[in-house]
């Protein structure tokens, strides 16, 4: 008989009405994975963004907030905190965690980050170093900057942020194209070209040595190329720590175990109808910003890449499957699972939730789903790391508040059964009396449970029926613990914390901004609420704001804890997202014992119709943020976009015999770039 204990939360506890309104905080319920695979909780941390593991079997784990975790036997571990200098706005903060190769006798890992730059009027900018480690926390003052910064970005999006060792020894690093254009000529969104620049680290993936030197068989080593480590970009042609190019946000890519050499796959995040893998090769272009997957950029029409010298991804999918934002991608270890995932590829997509296998048959990259039920706005990062003896498929989630979980394989062993907890009331009056219920307990192998209450955290059992009750009479905080045993002797276990003699806050209110206000780009928007707590206890005030894109997903933009607090109102992804995106502001107001109530507040853009038009002759065609819109209604093209986002509009010249002559508010340019005004305005190009 094989006996074994998993302690892992699978579904929401339930406190009947302590968290009304509350945006999800506690673990998501366990991801449907195959046969023979479970699906377990490790820890819950806020807004984990990747993972390594060390030899001797820690696992690292990065927040986006600039704390890095070391978890070990069970316990978290601060080893490092740079959250006083990290910008975490939108998609910046600590994005990725690498552990040297040589990690047991030098101590190094490498953290890429987004930082202010101080000595540049404290602009954010993305920056790659290399720390020591001591036992479980980082040496103080072991920072050795290796990427100074990327150019500077107006954006918070599109940073990219993943980095690891080849078998070569060499360490790559993934940057993205910024999210709007450094140079400010070609806008944001799928016109910004800043991938096509070869003389800057945006849209490339970097190949250095652990001292930060570029190896001298880089593919752009030469007379027509200079180090970019600095300033993130060069006056010469090429960057030399450029490996690869044309991407236009590759946030993870993962090294094959199973090859000799160094082979991996590039994750590349796509605009607004296809994501892509790509395999890596020595300095390849892969297309972006006039290819996305396999297509023209924005359209479903075969780009042609080979006969342009561009990279065609192995593999991409459109967003049409539901699927639209791919993450976190990790090789499966040959011989780790069954013999139909050697030499698979797993990833995840963040906006559907689910992760899927890659394979080859028939010589056809084909793609399968393997795990699903994550959650929206959920998988991050995808990596193997240590279990016991062998290795699970560990990923990081933004789900529920934040957690990283873990797949492993059990194949035909007893699988432990999963635990869960109903208590009601979870708080009141002294004496408390509350009602426990495990019914909904379940063995994978359809087992009868048997039941082991223990109410007051004191290792005693207080009952072994499934349905059960307890008083308590102590003012303090209680975790009540459930292990729920099989036939076979597997037990699984859940818990829940009680609060008697305790109520939670009144649900607070959001005082600023207004419910009514239209946020316009830019913008700078106070934060400001108020709670109240029936006790009399001080509360804190937590505060998060997400970005909705067109309803489908989250993109997370601001966290903060305290009153008065501000944040800067974002763009749209792009004109597509203008119609049906808005803000998430969320307030928390949390008790000392931690019981916390939460309000939500929908905050609304400023959205303006902006028309193009032609004249001498009408009905011609006007370019806008790229797209290409022909006017022949004689109303115009009428856009909708918010106020203060920037439009990138070109007349074509000349077009039916006529030239371009100027636009109806006197500008002669043919290209210019147009700030949303607070009105609907016209702008009509003259021809002559």
């Amino acid at each position: 008989m094989f006996k074994r204990f998993v302690f892992s939360v699978v579904c929401l506890i339930t406190l009947a009405g302590v968290l009304p309104g509350a945006p999800a905080q506690a673990a998501p319920a366990a991801a449907t994975v195959p046969s023979g695979f479970v699906d377990e909780l490790v820890t819950s941390v806020p807004q984990p963004t990747a993972l390594a593991s060390t030899p001797d079997g820690r696992v690292l784990i990065a927040l986006k907030s600039g704390q890095l975790v070391v978890r070990k036997n069970g316990t978290n571990i601060t080893a490092l905190d740079i959250s006083g200098r990290v910008c975490a706005d939108g998609e910046q903060g600590l994005l990725g965690i690498e552990v040297d190769p040589a990690f047991s006798s030098n101590g190094y890992i490498y953290a890429y980050y987004t930082v202010r730059d101080s000595a540049n009027g404290g602009r954010c900018v993305n920056r790659v170093s290399r720390f020591t480690m001591s036992g479980d926390g980082v040496v103080s003052g072991s920072e050795t900057v290796l990427i100074y910064r990327t150019p500077y970005q107006d954006a918070t999006n599109h940073n990219a942020g993943d980095l690891h060792f080849g078998k070569d020894g060499k360490l790559y690093i993934s940057v993205g194209d910024g999210g709007c254009d450094y140079n400010g000529t070609s806008g944001c969104a799928g016109n910004n070209d800043a991938a096509r620049d070869t003389n800057t680290l945006l849209g490339k993936i970097l190949r250095i040595n652990r001292d930060g030197t570029v190896p001298s068989d880089n593919p752009y080593i030469g007379t027509n190329s200079g180090r970019c480590n600095v300033d993130g970009r060069t006056d010469k042609t090429w960057c030399q720590e450029t490996f690869a190019w044309g991407l236009r946000n590759p946030f993870r890519f993962a090294m094959s175990p199973n090859h000799s050499g160094t082979v991996f796959h590039i994750n590349d995040v796509g605009q607004n109808l296809w994501e892509e893998i790509d395999l890596a090769r020595k300095g390849a272009d892969y297309g972006w910003n006039r290819c996305e997957g396999r297509y023209y950029n924005g359209t479903s029409t075969d780009c042609d890449n080979l006969s342009r010298g561009m990279q065609d991804p192995v593999y991409n999918y459109s967003h049409n499957t539901g699927c639209s934002s791919i993450t976190g991608g990790a090789f499966v270890p040959n011989g780790l699972w069954p013999t139909s995932y050697n030499w698979s590829y797993m990833y995840a997509d963040y906006v559907c939730g689910k992760i899927f296998q890659l394979y080859v048959q028939n010589g056809v990259y084909k793609s399968s789903v393997f795990a699903s039920g994550l959650g929206n706005s959920s998988a991050v990062h995808l990596a193997f790391g240590p279990y016991g003896s062998t290795q699970a498929l560990y990923y990081t989630t933004y789900e529920g508040g934040g957690s990283v979980r873990r797949i492993r394989y059990t194949g035909s062993d007893n699988r432990a059964p999963v635990a869960r907890i109903a208590a009601s009331p979870g708080y009141g009056s002294l004496p408390l009396t509350a009602n426990f219920d495990a019914t909904r307990s379940s063995d994978p192998e359809g087992g009868a449970l048997s039941y082991e209450w223990d109410f007051d955290g004191n290792g005693t059992v207080d009952s072994r029926s499934a349905k059960a009750t307890y008083t308590y009479t102590e003012d303090r905080n209680y975790t009540a613990k459930l292990r729920v045993r099989d036939p076979r002797g597997a037990y699984g276990g859940a818990s829940v914390v009680m609060y008697p003699g305790d109520n939670p806050p009144n649900k607070p209110t959001i005082t600023s901004p207004a419910a009514t206000k239209l946020f316009t780009v830019g913008e700078r928007i106070t934060l400001s609420g108020s709670a109240t707590d029936p006790d009399g206890d001080p509360l804190t005030l937590n505060w998060t704001v997400r970005l909705n894109h067109n309803g489908t997903h989250t993109h997370p933009l601001f966290s903060g804890t305290g009153n008065n607090l501000a944040f800067t109102a974002p763009a749209p992804e792009d004109l597509a997202a203008t119609s049906g995106s808005y803000l998430q502001i969320y307030l928390r107001a949390t008790d000392p014992r931690g019981m916390y109530r939460t309000t939500y507040l929908r905050l609304n853009p400023k959205k303006v119709n902006v028309t193009f038009k032609t004249s001498n002759p009408a009905g011609l065609n006007v370019v806008v943020n790229g797209t290409t819109y022909d006017t022949t209604d004689s109303y115009g093209k009428t856009l909708v976009s918010w106020q203060g986002y920037n439009l990138n509009a070109s007349a074509p010249t000349p077009q039916e015999g006529k030239s371009f002559y100027r636009w109806s508010d006197g500008a002669t340019t043919t290209s210019r770039t147009i700030t949303t005004p607070s009105g609907a305005t016209t702008y009509t190009a003259q021809y002559r």
